[in-house]
Parts: C-alpha cells; structure tokens; sequence
C-alpha cells in the first residue's frame, strides 16, 4: 500500500528510471541468451537453437591449448601492472589539485588532464607510434640526432610494457581524478582549519584528515578494479600492439577477437568470455568480502 502511495506521488522519478532499466534489460541481460553458444557446436546458419548441444566438450579444448593460458597470463599480468601504476595516479593527481590555491590555473589543469579520455585509442595509437616509433618516432628522432641509439619502445617488450602502461596512466588518471575530487568536496572544510591552527603542516593534513575522508571512494574503486582483474579492453593491447612483442601483447579479449571473427570459431571465443565473467564475479565477490572483513568497508 505504501509503495503505491510513493509510485503515485513520486512517478516523475520512477519515469526516469525506465531508459536505464531498458538499456540494461535490452544490450546486458538480452545477450545472456547467447551464452549457450559455449556449450554448443554453433552453426551460423542453423542459429543458436538449431546447433548441436556438445556440453562441456568446448570448454575442453580451450582449456587444453597453450594460447589460452599465454593469454590469460598476460592479462593477468598488465592488468596486476595497471593496478599498481594506474590505481594510485587518479588519487594523487586529485590531492595534488585539491590543494591548489590559484583556482583559474586548477581549471586549467582539469581540462588538459581530462581531454585523453575523450580521444579514441586508435588516435592515442596513432600518436603513440609517432612519438615511440624506433624508425620515426620523435623521441628516437632526437636521441639519435644528439648520437645516441633509438631506444625500441614499441618492438622490445620490456620497453613495450613500459610504454603500454605509462600510456594508460596518461590517457585515464585525469578522468578517475574526478570521482576523488567529488569525495573531497565533502569533507568538512573546518578539520582543515583546525589542523591548521593546531600546527598540522599539509601533509599531516592530507594523512590523517584527506586520506580518511577518501577512504570509501578508494575502496570502492579497488574492489571494482580487483572485479576486473581478469577482464582487459580490447583496443589498447590490439593497438599498441605488435607481432614483435606478442609474447606479452597478445591477451584474453585479443584472442577472443582472433578465435572468434578472424577464424569463426563462435563456440570457443564463447567460451573464453563466459570464463573472464565467472571469475570476474569471483574476483569482486572475493575482493568485496576481504575488504568488508578488514575494513568494514564494501559495495554490497
């Protein structure tokens, strides 16, 4: 009875709620139908419900080749990379502008900090392969016009995973560096100004009044990046990637674009997505449970 009594008087906000709900409903849980395709021989033309039933038999095979467990590997390790490089780059970045005095010089920053997160990563590959280049890059341009050999940013994979990662910093550490400095706008400015009158330098201040204050916005990002763990973009890896350095390039969604659209093996590129969803839920069941144990802190 009540709910109608709220329905009735609050139907502008239930309204807005229907465009999400069927965004939701029609492109996450209206594709969960094809995930029988895993445990069928998928046939194009005979459709997911004319194809032959195999069970477990795909999981099988791909459980069994080698470029499956290379994959899976690799994205563990640049995603465990990204997590230690990329997770606390938003943070300080948001610190560092929140104690910024002259306003016109932080908006300035915002904006040249943000604008990577608006260019496409075929753009951002373009321009990486600009300045990273070994023959034309313009950083190798210059070492070797001052004599010294061209550094192999992008076809030696130590140097590609340097590159990899520091192009990732660069491209999403302003946009995350906004959830933070929300959090900040609502911690109490007068714990500052008694700090301050207490003697409390401003690193004190950022450790024990600004952390804290962070404390669940920098949970809650680390469970959903942990939940993410085993899932990876496809465009960075296949952009800035090569054949020279696909030992460390070449990942799960990679591989699921290979197996899948270049070879037309449906079922086991199936497989592999139906595999990172499955642990990715572990993982951030994992994660949410660990952080709520230790912290007291969750998103669930």
């Amino acid at each position: 009875m009540r709910g109608t009594v709220y329905l009735r008087r609050y139907w502008q906000l239930y309204a807005l709620l229907v465009l999400p709900l069927a965004y939701f409903i029609i492109f996450k849980y209206g594709p969960m139908w094809g995930v029988q395709i895993a445990f069928k021989d998928f046939n194009f033309f005979q459709g997911i419900g004319g194809s032959e039933w195999i069970g477990l038999e795909a999981f099988r095979e791909v459980f069994q080749t080698q470029d499956f467990y290379r994959t899976l590997r690799n994205t563990l390790m640049l995603n465990s990379l990204d997590l230690i490089v990329s997770f606390p780059a938003p943070l300080i970045l948001a610190i560092m502008l929140h104690e910024l005095r002259l306003a016109w010089f932080k908006r300035l920053s915002q904006t040249i900090l943000y604008i990577p997160h608006f260019i496409s990563w075929v753009i951002i590959g373009g321009i990486v392969y600009q300045v990273f280049g070994t023959q034309s890059g313009m950083i190798n341009n210059v070492l070797m016009s001052l004599g010294f050999d061209s550094v192999p940013f992008l076809t030696e994979k130590n140097s590609w995973l340097i590159t990899y990662l520091a192009t990732g910093v660069w491209q999403s550490a302003g946009w995350g560096t906004i959830l933070y400095l929300a959090a900040l706008t609502g911690i109490n400015k007068e714990l500052y100004e008694a700090a301050e009158v207490d003697g409390a330098g401003r690193f004190k201040r950022i450790w024990f009044i600004t952390l804290p204050g962070l404390k669940t916005t920098i949970v809650t990002l680390l469970i959903i990046s942990l939940g993410n763990m085993i899932a990876i973009g496809f465009e960075r890896p296949f952009v800035i990637g090569n054949k020279a350095v696909l030992e460390y390039a070449d990942v799960l969604s990679t591989y699921v674009y290979r197996t899948g659209l270049e070879s037309g093996q449906y079922t086991m590129a199936t497989v592999v997505g139906l595999f990172q969803a499955i642990v990715g839920l572990v993982f951030i069941l994992g994660a949410n449970y660990a952080s709520k144990k230790l912290t007291d802190e969750s998103i669930i």
